[in-house]
């Protein structure tokens, strides 16, 4: 294994965890792994996008607050590579969430996408494309 390749699963644990501060309420720890620097891109589970880091950031931020402690999630990696400055992973998140308002957990599966680039000698999210997962059609 490369020292690229292992570097960058060392930063997946990293990544993971942020994951799950966010749907506890807290972006901090993704703010940190987010890039500071454009371009950087978000396409959000709701359709739209944002672009530009700080207003990724921002938006991180606003969204995080939705959500309540109480929550959980895991990252499902279906592909994940790095090299020259550039990594990738893509697959499931699936998360437990606790919304204002709501009385019940709500689960959620999205489909993920995300891109990470050196910055400052670091890991930093770049473009994070999630969507919902539809049900799976039976297969003919």
């Amino acid at each position: 294994m490369s020292a690229v390749t292992k570097d960058f699963e060392e930063f997946m644990k990293r990544r993971a965890k942020a994951a799950n501060a966010y749907v506890n309420g807290d972006a901090q720890p993704l703010s940190t792994l987010t890039a500071h620097n454009s371009p950087a891109t978000f396409f959000g589970p709701g359709g739209g996008f944002t672009k530009g880091a700080d207003d990724v950031r921002a938006r991180y931020a606003r969204d995080a607050g939705s959500f309540e402690p109480g929550g959980d999630s895991d990252l499902e990696i279906l592909q994940m590579a790095a090299g020259d400055g550039v990594g990738f992973w893509t697959g499931f998140q699936t998360a437990t969430v606790r919304m204002p308002g709501k009385p019940e957990a709500i689960p959620m599966k999205l489909r993920i996408t995300e891109v990470f680039r050196r910055e400052d000698d670091e890991w930093k999210l770049i473009h994070r494309h999630a969507d919902m997962l539809a049900e799976e059609q039976p297969k003919k």
